[in-house]
């Protein structure tokens, strides 16, 4: 899919629907978007009304044909899953936009799915990424997502054979909610050493070794602080083996893949722009508006670097995991028939 509307950039061909878009995004209707445009660039460079409308319908047609493609050649090896909550129904609560990205076998980033929700029940979830793959995404190795009980549900129904990391930064939160404001740096210090591993130099393997030893350091910090937190240390080892899964996947990805934040900080930017207006006009509104966000955002995004020896711990886990060797021919039962004597 490549957007015709928003292109690679802000360019001079484009420049003016992109001010367009982020007034819209801003919450501005079409006559407030008249009004700012004819007060910056004067009465004579204002659009018509006719002309913001069709801008703002190009990006809902981009994004029901972005919605509709088909994913059959996106092949992942990380995929990251969020919500981010928006208001957009009069009177009602903030509701989720369930959005999915990833990284490909190739290294590179792409922005996968984006669709409202009622709710982050295991149905919606299970809704969402049904359609992902009804499209034709193959399952990824690593879904990294964090502990919303129906995301989580959902995954494990979804990708059987794909393994779970759980966002090292919201389960920090959940502890740290639970402990002092005496206490926050300290937690919160023993909480990355037990992820650091520059103390193990360089020589460094991906594997079950890894998980092994950082289970034993989540051990330390239990010990450490479950007398005088007990709340705290209990959700840290909640779900716990899910927090170091990203330690058998190569090294130079593991800062990126051990926290679903990948895309934190562009929907953070979209919900202060909503503040302004309190909620979207509509449902339809905030995903599309959302969406084109996101679009533009996603060609910023950076890739993976992909090493030979990363390669190689990556097709290996492709081969366990998701295309295991099967067996050539059933086993034969072999019977006994009892002689006479023992019958």
């Amino acid at each position: 899919f490549a957007s015709r509307l928003f292109g690679t950039g802000v360019t001079r061909t484009n420049a003016l629907e992109t001010l367009v878009i982020a007034s819209f995004v801003r919450g501005l209707s079409v006559r407030d978007v008249e009004s700012a445009l004819a007060d910056a660039l004067g009465p004579e460079a204002a659009l018509s009304k006719s002309t913001v409308s069709t801008i703002c319908q190009a990006i809902t047609t981009e994004y029901d044909t972005w919605c509709r493609r088909d994913l059959t050649g996106v092949e992942l090896d990380y995929l990251f899953v969020d919500a981010s909550h928006f208001k957009m129904h009069d009177g009602a609560r903030a509701e989720p936009v369930l959005a999915a990205w990833g990284i490909t076998t190739a290294g590179q980033p792409v922005f996968v799915g984006l669709a409202a929700a009622g709710s982050e029940s295991t149905d919606a979830w299970h809704d969402f990424l049904s359609d992902l793959l009804g499209r034709g995404l193959k399952p990824p190795l690593l879904v990294i997502s964090d502990g919303a009980a129906g995301l989580i549900s959902a995954v494990e129904q979804l990708f059987v054979r794909s393994l779970r990391q759980r966002c090292l930064i919201h389960r920090l939160r959940n502890i740290a909610s639970k402990v002092s404001a005496a206490d926050q740096a300290a937690i919160k210090a023993d909480y990355w050493k037990i992820f650091d591993l520059h103390d193990l130099g360089e020589d460094i393997t991906p594997g079950q070794v890894l998980v092994d030893l950082v289970q034993r350091r989540i051990d330390a910090f239990a010990a450490a602080w479950g007398g005088r937190y007990p709340a705290a240390v209990k959700s840290l080892l909640t779900d716990r083996q899910s927090l170091t899964t990203y330690l058998r996947f190569p090294i130079e990805h593991h800062k990126r893949v051990r926290h679903s934040n990948f895309i934190e900080r562009t929907f953070g930017e979209t919900r202060r722009r909503v503040k302004v207006i309190g909620r979207f006009p509509g449902e339809t509104s905030c995903v599309s508006l959302v969406w084109a966000v996101l679009d533009r955002a996603s060609r910023g995004w950076r890739g993976f670097t992909m090493t030979p020896q990363g390669l190689r711990i990556l097709q290996d886990l492709r081969r366990a995991l998701l295309h295991p060797p099967t067996q050539l021919r059933p086993a034969i039962e072999t019977t006994v028939t009892p002689t006479t004597e023992a019958a």
